[in-house]
């Protein structure tokens, strides 16, 4: 296939191709939000990720893969708590604004619409379907540290699409043409 062997390969060659390879693959969008305390007011924080796997449904775990330098760890540890929003086709504008760095993030969750989960009190957004989770289990991969959360509460409203990202972009789905 190649001139050199795997192991004689750079290892940003293969940073870079792990890259390309993984960007055919199709992935759902989320918005991840979690809180940290204070004596007298509670912060949230969210962000958007595409790396959530449903795991086992008994127990009922799910995993999320998130860098270890995100501003977001530290809240999602101190909380120990998570809720996911699921976005739907209508979603690019939420996924966008969580991409964004911490403060703008910040600033969007005092302005947007979200209400706190009823098992976590982590914020949930206007999205297709949702989940409620408690860490359960986190392992160093990498640059990341992989979540494991124990579903604690999950719900699905009526939505038309999906928003999933391929190939650097979002892309809708619409249901009812497949």
């Amino acid at each position: 296939m190649g001139d050199l062997s795997s192991a004689d390969r750079p290892a940003i060659a293969v940073k870079d191709d792990l890259r390309s390879v993984m960007r055919t693959f199709a992935t759902g969008v989320c918005v991840v939000s979690t809180y940290s305390d204070t004596e007298s007011t509670r912060r949230h924080n969210a962000l958007t990720v595409n790396s959530l796997t449903s795991l086992s449904l008994d127990p009922p775990l799910v995993a999320l893969s998130i860098r270890r330098d995100s501003t977001f760890v530290a809240d999602l540890l101190a909380s120990r708590v998570w809720a996911l929003s699921i976005l739907d086709g209508g979603g690019e504008d939420l996924a966008r604004i969580f991409a964004r760095p911490a403060e703008e993030r910040e600033k969007a969750l005092r302005s947007l619409p979200a209400e706190p989960g009823e098992h976590t009190g982590a914020l949930l957004l206007d999205s297709a379907a949702w989940l409620e989770c408690r860490l359960h289990d986190q392992l160093v991969t990498g640059d990341h540290l992989l979540f494991v959360g124990e579903v604690v509460g999950a719900g699905v409203r009526d939505s038309r699409s999906a928003l999933t990202f391929l190939h650097g972009k979002f892309r809708r789905v619409d249901q009812h043409a497949m």
